[in-house]
């Protein structure tokens, strides 16, 4: 579980993130939203490591994780996304998880191209739609299709199909830990059918046990895909709840939603 408690951060002694505190548990699917400048990616950022906290503490699986980096965040179980996808544009889409996979195994970087991680980076590409593209240059990737790539980049870093992963010698890595999935703005620059089929597919790994906390400005993406909505209104979390919870809220609705919002049209069909 991921415990954010009396999360403060000051900029210039001026208070981004105001005495924020909640819970994210393994397999639910939480919104952070909220009006620009709120204070959402300055929260985010401290949990996920790019910002030092003011004060207050961050936990991840019982054990306080503000102190440490991203890098030894990810070493345990904690893992994100970027707003704009972030690929290795020079490599190929199936490259690009075996890349990460021999990497995250300390394994010779010549291994790359090797056997040892086609199955395991193939199930993954599986797993998120992109199989037919597996030998496409990231490069050249539609956006929508790079979105789901660094998706199933950062579920490498989360020990995604390490089962089917062993080194030269057999030897399988050590068991699956905790896993925490940050996504910053997964809807961001995608077409509407696209950004639903993304975050169904964000549902699904909830519906597997992983904690995913996200970000987002488009309410389709919110309203009928999170169990939860955190709101935050000038650097402080104004108000947390369902979604229809949310939608009522007179604060919410009057200084950000709108009294007009309504959350039935903002909700996915098919959710």
């Amino acid at each position: 579980m991921l415990q954010v408690r009396h999360l403060v951060k000051y900029f210039s002694g001026v208070k981004a993130v105001d005495g924020v505190s909640f819970e994210v548990r393994a397999g639910e699917c939480v919104a952070l939203i909220g009006p620009n400048g709120a204070g959402k990616s300055t929260c985010f950022a401290c949990i996920a490591g790019q910002q030092r906290p003011s004060g207050g503490e961050i936990l991840w699986a019982g054990q306080r994780i503000d102190a440490l980096a991203p890098a030894r965040r990810l070493a345990r179980g904690v893992a994100r996304t970027f707003q704009v996808a972030q690929t290795f544009d020079a490599l190929t889409v199936l490259q690009n998880l075996q890349l990460l996979m021999t990497a995250r195994h300390g394994l010779p970087a010549w291994n790359v191209l090797d056997r040892v991680s086609v199955a395991a980076a193939t199930q993954l590409l599986a797993r998120v739609g992109l199989q037919h593209l597996a030998h496409a240059d990231a490069l050249g990737l539609p956006y929508g299709a790079k979105k789901r790539l660094e998706l199933a980049m950062a579920l490498v870093g989360l020990g995604e199909g390490e089962g089917a992963l062993a080194d030269p010698q057999g030897r399988l890595p050590s068991p699956v830990r905790p896993r925490l999935l940050l996504l910053d703005e997964p809807g961001a620059g995608l077409a509407e059918t696209e950004r639903l089929e993304l975050m169904q597919l964000v549902k699904s790994l909830a519906r597997d046990g992983v904690a995913v906390l996200y970000t987002e400005h488009n309410m389709d993406a919110v309203f009928g895909v999170a169990d939860r909505v955190l709101v935050l209104i000038e650097g402080r979390l104004a108000a947390q709840g369902t979604p229809d919870e949310i939608a009522r809220h007179p604060e919410v609705r009057s200084r950000y939603l709108g009294h007009s919002f309504d959350a039935t049209r903002r909700a996915p069909s098919h959710a």
